[in-house]
C-alpha cells in the first residue's frame, strides 16, 4: 500500500487522473445496477432485448477499437478524457429525463449503452497512454497497482451503492448519480497541467490504415508484448465463458440460495483489494514477467477449484471461497503488470494506438466467449463447462510460460531510485 500511495502523494498530476477515474468508476458501478433494472422494470424488457443491451456496451470496441487508438495519438490525451467525460454524463443524464417524462424507450437505453462504452473505450486508452507520461518509470507498476485497488474497492461497494439508490430513487433517477459523477471526474481531469499531445499528434499525420497497421506491428513484433497479448487475448475468451455461467452453476447445481451467492461473489471483490494491495511487494520479489504467469496461472486454477465444489455445506463453501480468492487475485496481478509492461516497452508516439490493438482483442473475445459458455453450459453443463474453460485459459498460461516472459525480471528504467548507481 505504501507505494500507491506514495505514487498519489508524489505527482499531483496523476492524483487528479486517478481521482477523476475514482469518481466515474463508482457512478458506473452504480449504473451496472441501475440501468439493467430501468430496462426490466420501467420498460419491461424482454430476455432477448436483455441480451442486445448486454452485448451492445461491446459493439464500440468491435467496431472503433483499432482506429480509436490512431485518432487519440491525434489529439491531446487530456482533451480525449475530459469530452469522454462529458459526452457520457450527457448521455447518462438523458436517461432519468426521459424516464421522468414517460419517454425513455428501449432503443434509447441500446444508444445510450453504446455511447457510454465508447466514451469509457476512447477514456481508458488516453488514461492508460497518458500515466507514463505522468508518472516516472519506476513508479508505473505502482500507478497502475492504485488503478487497480481503487477499481476494486469501487466496484464492490459501488453496486451495493447502486441497489441502495435504486431502492431509495428508482432506478432511472439512480442513474442520475452516475452522470454526476462524470461531471465531477471531467473537472478533475481539465486540472492536469499537461496536455498529453503525444510526438505523434505534432508530426504530420499517417493515414488510418497506415496507423492501426503500426500499432499491431507493435504489439505482435516485441516477443514479451506479443505472450502477454495472447495469454490476455485466451483468458479473456476462457473468462466470459465462465463467466456468464457461475451463478447458474452456483444456484442451480450447487443449490445455494440469492444471499449465499451474493456473498461468494464479494470474496472475489474483496481478494482483488488485497491483491492490488500487496501486487507491487510480489513483483518486486518475482518480476514482472513471473508476475504476470502467476497471476494467469492462478486465474487458470479458480474455475478449476469451483468445478471441484460440492459434498458437505461446509466443506463446499470453503472450496468456493478459495476459487473465489484466486479469482480476485489473479487478474488483478497480471493486470498490473501486462499494463506497466506494455507502458514501458511501448515508444509514447505507438502507445495509444498499441493499448486500442490489445482492448479490441481482448474485449473483441468477450461476446464470443459468453456465446461459447453459454452454449456448453446448455450442452454438457455447468460443472465441464468450467473445465473446459479453464483448460483453455492454462493453455493461454503455457504459451506465456514458455515465452521471453519466464526470465523478464525487471523492465528498463523501473528500477528504484536506491538501487541506481
Amino acid at each position: 500500500m505504501r507505494a500507491q500511495w506514495r505514487v498519489l502523494v508524489d505527482v499531483p498530476d496523476f492524483r487528479r487522473l486517478f481521482g477523476g477515474s475514482t469518481v466515474s468508476i463508482l457512478g458506473s458501478s452504480v449504473t451496472t445496477v441501475a440501468l439493467p433494472l430501468t430496462a426490466v422494470l420501467v420498460l419491461g424488457a424482454s430476455p432477448v432485448q436483455m441480451g442486445l443491451l448486454g452485448a451492445a456496451s461491446f459493439l464500440p470496441h468491435l467496431v472503433l477499437g483499432l482506429p480509436a487508438g490512431v485518432w487519440v495519438d491525434r489529439l491531446s490525451y487530456r482533451s480525449v478524457i475530459v469530452g469522454a467525460d462529458l459526452l457520457a454524463a450527457a448521455a447518462l443524464g438523458s436517461v432519468p429525463i426521459l424516464a421522468v417524462t414517460d419517454l425513455l424507450q428501449m432503443w434509447q437505453l441500446y444508444l445510450v449503452v453504446v455511447i457510454t462504452g465508447g466514451c469509457s473505450m476512447f477514456s481508458m486508452i488516453a488514461s492508460q497512454s497518458f500515466a507514463p507520461i505522468l508518472v516516472p518509470r519506476r513508479q508505473l507498476l505502482a500507478a497502475n497497482s492504485a488503478f487497480a485497488l481503487s477499481n476494486s474497492v469501487v466496484a464492490t461497494s459501488g453496486n451495493a451503492l447502486g441497489g441502495v439508490l435504486v431502492q431509495l430513487l428508482t432506478a432511472p433517477i439512480a442513474i442520475a448519480v452516475d452522470a454526476v459523477s462524470f461531471l465531477i471526474s471531467a473537472v478533475a481531469n481539465a486540472r492536469i497541467s499537461v496536455s498529453g499531445r503525444t510526438p505523434a499528434a505534432e508530426r504530420h499525420q499517417e493515414s488510418l490504415l497506415r496507423g492501426i497497421r503500426g500499432g499491431l506491428r507493435a504489439v505482435v513484433e516485441h516477443p514479451a508484448l506479443r505472450a502477454t497479448t495472447i495469454a490476455a487475448t485466451v483468458g479473456a475468451l476462457a473468462g466470459q465463458m465462465q463467466g456468464v455461467i457461475v451463478v447458474l452453476f452456483l444456484v442451480r447445481d450447487l443449490g445455494l440460495s440469492a444471499g449465499w451467492v451474493g456473498v461468494i461473489i464479494a470474496v472475489a471483490g474483496v481478494a482483488g483489494i488485497i491483491g492490488a494491495g500487496v501486487g507491487v511487494q510480489l513483483t518486486a520479489q518475482l518480476g514482472n514477467g513471473p508476475a504476470f504467469i502467476l497471476g494467469m496461472t492462478l486465474s487458470s486454477l479458480a474455475g478449476l477449484v469451483m468445478a471441484a465444489a460440492g459434498g458437505p455445506a461446509v466443506l463446499m463453501m470453503a472450496i468456493l471461497i478459495m476459487s473465489q480468492l484466486l479469482r480476485g487475485w489473479g487478474p488483478t496481478l497480471y493486470g498490473i503488470n501486462q499494463q506497466t509492461i506494455r507502458q514501458v516497452l511501448i515508444p509514447p508516439e505507438l502507445l495509444a494506438r498499441t493499448q486500442a490493438t490489445w482492448r479490441f482483442l481482448v474485449h473483441g473475445m468477450q461476446p464470443i466467449g459468453a456465446l461459447l459458455g453459454g452454449t456448453l453450459g446448455a450442452l454438457i453443463g455447468f460443472r465441464p463447462t468450467l473445465i473446459v474453460s479453464s483448460v483453455i485459459m492454462l493453455i493461454g498460461t503455457t504459451l506465456a510460460l514458455l515465452s521471453p516472459l519466464r526470465t523478464l525480471r525487471r523492465l528498463p528504467g523501473t528500477e528504484p531510485e536506491h538501487s541506481r548507481p
